[in-house]
């Protein structure tokens, strides 16, 4: 009889999981169901995009019936309320329950706010499609006030935190604004773009070099760099930070740390104390070998007993090997463990400016070479999971 596979999320982890395991089991050996809260597979790294404006939302969305379509990979469109793995049971918010005899866990992360007042209430998120879409319209509409009135709030925008997200997010915008004011009759000056960051450099991980090479060409486009100051408050007109300056402004948009998803943390599954499971390395969950989980929702040791960066990159491969687990698990065959290649970091800085790392020697590449590279790294997964003709 057919063993059950349950995947939860349809991310990065969560699809590659599916379409590896199709790729080894077939359809007597393995029912797979897939699970996401919408029915196509974002591309989270490039949301930033559309967030600003710079591509259609389209750009960024695969419909799953595209990418599973024919590969016999039941879908089932809801969000997961809770996890029970000592019952083998997954509960939807709609009420069904899914049973499974192997789990795969890839719901990804949530924000976080560290207690800051007001922050969750008064702030943007980057974490889907819906988020790009109404960061893009709160912007256009800022920018529309601010050429009727003149409020200096509604022509300041921030981004809280300076990793990734942040700097690609941040490099979009400062690209997109002088286009956006010529339409509103808007003197381009007149904006003010800050990223403030509470750690005493931008893009943790990054050499000192490329983190000064993104300083110069954001800021000859307008970026102003707040580091080493931590936001304190959050109000609906205005940021205060630690040093006691007050940034008068209607956007805030926060990128500034992620925690585990709840569900997770509330599973039974084990996990550590930012909510995120703690696995093997082959990557079942620590305390129940019959879950694996993927992606942002489980914390990685390397060999240095530090945890691999939460990177796209990272969650696909651990989303392929835990395919390949589940096919070692059901037939009997020895487990490996899980060792990720990197093939390197990349950073868009805007449209045709990048910054990154590539190879095993991390060779330092900057400007259109880096730009191209990025995409090429986009092109390569999106031809891994067969989704580079099928955009919504």
């Amino acid at each position: 009889m057919a063993k059950h596979v349950l995947i939860l999320g349809a991310g990065y982890g969560g699809i590659c999981a599916a379409l590896e395991t199709r790729k080894l089991l077939t359809a007597d050996q393995a029912r797979i169901t897939l699970v996401n809260r919408y029915p196509f597979h974002q591309l989270v790294t490039e949301l930033h995009l559309p967030a600003a404006g710079s591509a259609d939302e389209r750009h960024v969305r695969i419909p799953l019936d595209k990418l599973v379509g024919g590969k016999k990979i039941d879908v089932y469109v809801g969000e997961v309320k809770a996890i029970h793995p000592d019952q083998n049971e997954v509960e939807m918010a709609d009420g069904a329950r899914l049973g499974y005899d192997v789990l795969v866990v890839g719901l990804g992360s949530e924000t976080e706010f560290f207690g800051i007042p007001g922050l969750a209430e008064h702030s943007f998120v980057l974490k889907s499609v819906d988020d790009a879409r109404r960061i893009r319209e709160h912007v256009h509409a800022c920018l529309d006030e601010y050429a009727k009135t003149k409020d200096e709030a509604a022509a300041t925008f921030v981004v809280g935190g300076a990793g990734l997200t942040g700097i690609e997010l941040i490099g979009e915008l400062a690209d997109m604004m002088p286009a956006q004011c010529r339409a509103r009759g808007i003197d381009p000056s007149a904006i003010r773009l800050y990223s403030v960051e509470a750690m005493p450099s931008i893009l943790p991980g990054f050499p000192e070099d490329l983190i000064q090479r993104a300083r110069t060409s954001l800021e000859s486009r307008g970026v102003q760099f707040i580091t080493g100051v931590a936001v304190t408050q959050m109000e609906p007109g205005a940021v205060h930070l630690k040093d006691g300056r007050v940034i008068p402004t209607r956007t805030m948009i926060w990128t500034g740390g992620v925690r585990g998803n709840a569900v997770v943390a509330a599973s039974g599954l084990a996990v550590e104390r930012r909510g995120r499971a703690l696995v093997n390395e082959f990557l079942q969950s620590q305390s129940h070998p019959n879950v694996f989980v993927v992606g942002d929702s489980a914390v990685v040791m390397n060999g240095e007993g530090r945890p691999y960066p939460p990177t796209a990159q990272i969650s696909w491969q651990m989303g392929v090997h835990a395919g390949r687990q589940i096919y070692a698990l059901l037939k009997g065959a020895k487990m490996e463990r899980f060792v990720p290649h990197m093939a390197g970091t990349l950073a868009s800085l805007g449209r045709k400016d990048a910054i990154g790392m590539v190879g095993e020697r991390k060779w330092h590449v900057k400007g259109k070479p880096a730009a191209w590279l990025k995409e090429a790294s986009n092109i390569r997964y999106l031809s891994k999971i067969g989704g580079l003709f099928a955009r919504a």
